[in-house]
């Protein structure tokens, strides 16, 4: 599976950017590795997120093994993203 973000553009978690875990067919389920972890994603319909599609690639390091994924992977992963995009 490749590493996608996903900023949220609708609901009370507008602007909110998550790890895309996994989908079906009208929903993507979603965690940020503090309200939302991998144990209970948050499920989103589709039109209410849209992709990041240009992640810098030190982000795309920490997920090189799907094995190795944990709630505090994906905040260093989304903290060094906001960093990043706040410079």
């Amino acid at each position: 599976m490749t590493v996608r973000f996903a900023k949220v553009k609708a609901g009370h978690d507008k602007d909110h950017v998550y790890l895309v875990i996994g989908e079906d067919e009208n929903k993507v389920f979603l965690v940020n590795g503090t309200t939302k972890k991998m144990q209970n994603p948050k499920k989103k319909s589709r039109q209410h997120i849209q992709i990041i599609k240009n992640l810098p690639k030190n982000i795309t390091g920490h997920f090189l093994d799907e094995a190795d994924w944990s709630d505090e992977t994906v905040k260093c992963a989304l903290n060094e993203y906001a960093a990043s995009i706040n410079k």
